[in-house]
């Protein structure tokens, strides 16, 4: 126990957040690669977007704790286009947004 307890440093802790992080990112392709294989077809299930909204927060918690700027903008970036797919996503279930009807001109 003792030994464990030595090894548990704020750095250690961090490392186990950033694993988190990644397996929690890591997870969406795995969850993505059975849905499609479950349809017949290539699909992104919603689980995918929660899965890259989640591992994304925790990755850029890591990010801002290891100052690096690259890391910190990829990730910051990403959970942008993620929030805004499960937006999207929530806006046309609920029905808010109609659908365009696109007129293809005759020749």
């Amino acid at each position: 126990m003792t030994q464990i307890l030595q090894w548990l440093t704020v750095d250690h802790v961090w490392l186990m957040v950033g694993f988190l992080g990644q397996a929690l990112f890591a997870s969406r392709f795995i969850i993505q690669w059975f849905k499609s294989e479950l349809v017949g077809r290539s699909v992104i299930p919603l689980s995918f977007w929660y899965c890259s909204l989640s591992g994304g927060v925790v990755l850029l918690a890591y990010a801002l704790y290891k100052m690096d700027p690259v890391f910190i903008t990829g990730q910051a970036t990403g959970l942008l286009v993620y929030s805004r797919n499960l937006y999207l996503i929530f806006r046309e279930k609920k029905g808010a947004h109609p659908k365009l009807e696109v007129e293809i001109p005759q020749r």
